[in-house]
């Protein structure tokens, strides 16, 4: 029996449909930028606040999950409301959460607010995929996922390095008013180009749960949210492990997390055409990467050059990481995007609250580097994971 899946629709096949994309991707960059603003803002905002370090880095494991939960439910909840509207609003949610932390008097404010981003961000990110679907033809749907993922990679520059920059100059305050007006300008872009976009996906929870029936879906989950629990448990507290290395300093750590960025937005556009020639190279590869200069930084002993092999290294090899997530989650549910967009999302979004969790206590109670050591290990275990499973099913 199927009741999972509506008859297909075609393709937008007007000019807005490139220019939908876009938007999506512009979208994507403001929520996501707006997640890890907190891991360059550390210092600032927990001086401010009269907290720990490790304390403020759960306000990017408050936003994680809710968002895990938003990616998840929001899709299935609301089977037949206009996905155009749905993501204006949550486009608009990001604009009120910014707002919302750039007064917060109090880390429980502060908390509330990255709850709302959560859902924002979890909800966007899960129908970006079917949205997009519906924008561009089929052929050209992995570089359409890219271009949106693009908005992932120059968001990883904004976040860490300007934000840094950027705190130092204003206060961490200002900087979380200026993500609100990213917000509102991707806001106006998505207005004037998203069409009417009916869900593609019929049944609600029905076809939730009959995705999730798939043992193989399940294992590749598992293997992504490992990828990801490893990179976040060393990306959320980079500053940290960056600034206990010797003869670093603030302008120092600003040029290496530029370059991380940098190296993101070149893994991110190589991503999509080696996810669609050899996916199985993909999940192999970019993790990998992720993972030795992960590792490679913690072991550099303050030598310059290495240090900006590994941070490139390590952005580069995370810039393919989303991408080619969602392409194997597309390839194994084509019929079931949204659904599996849900999945994915949570997937990611248990990772990073996992991956601050942990890291945050590593930080606390081991030494600075320790998130990156555990980080590493995790991540290259997802993609043995990852790839095993394309062999076995080859």
């Amino acid at each position: 029996m199927n009741t999972t899946t509506a008859p297909p629709q075609k393709p937008a096949t007007h000019r807005h449909g490139w220019a939908g994309v876009v938007s999506l991707s512009l979208g994507v960059f403001a929520l996501v930028m707006a997640e890890f603003l907190p891991a360059s803002l550390l210092p600032y905002i927990a001086d401010d606040l009269g907290v720990t370090p490790g304390a403020t880095g759960q306000a990017v494991t408050m936003t994680a999950v809710t968002a895990g939960f938003a990616g998840l439910l929001l899709p299935v909840a609301l089977p037949r409301f206009d996905r155009r509207h749905l993501m204006l609003v949550l486009t608009a949610g990001a604009i009120v959460s910014n707002l919302l932390v750039a007064v917060a008097p109090h880390l429980g404010v502060l908390l509330a607010a990255r709850a709302l981003l959560g859902v924002a961000l979890g909800g966007f990110w899960a129908l970006a995929i079917a949205v997009t679907a519906h924008l561009v033809p089929r052929d050209h749907l992995g570089r359409a996922v890219t271009v949106v993922n693009s908005g992932v990679a120059l968001a990883t520059i904004a976040a860490v390095p300007l934000g840094t920059w950027l705190g130092e100059l204003w206060g961490w305050r200002p900087v979380f008013l200026a993500a609100a007006t990213v917000a509102t300008l991707a806001l106006v872009v998505q207005a004037a180009t998203l069409p009417t976009i009916a869900s593609r996906t019929a049944g609600g929870l029905r076809a939730l749960r009959s995705t999730m029936r798939s043992g193989f879906l399940l294992a590749g989950l598992l293997a992504i949210l490992l990828i990801a629990a490893g990179q976040f448990t060393g990306y959320t507290y980079i500053r940290p492990a960056i600034e206990s290395l010797p003869a670093i300093d603030a302008g120092g750590i600003a040029v290496l997390l530029l370059i991380y960025g940098i190296a993101n937005v070149i893994g991110t556009a190589l991503s999509g055409i080696l996810a669609d020639r050899a996916l199985r190279i993909a999940t192999l590869v970019f993790p990998a990467a992720l993972g030795a200069g992960m590792l490679a930084l913690t072991f550099t002993a303050g030598s310059i050059p290495a240090l900006v092999i590994s941070v490139a290294l390590w952005g580069f090899g995370f810039g393919g990481v989303p991408t080619t997530a969602q392409t194997w989650g597309a390839r194994v549910e084509p019929q079931r995007l949204e659904p599996v967009g849900g999945l994915i999302v949570t997937a990611f979004q248990i990772a990073i609250a996992l991956g601050a969790v942990v890291g945050g206590l590593l930080l606390d109670n081991i030494a600075p580097t320790s998130p990156l050591i555990a980080g590493s290990i995790v991540t290259i275990a997802g993609a043995l994971l990852l790839t095993s499973l394309r062999r076995r099913r080859g």
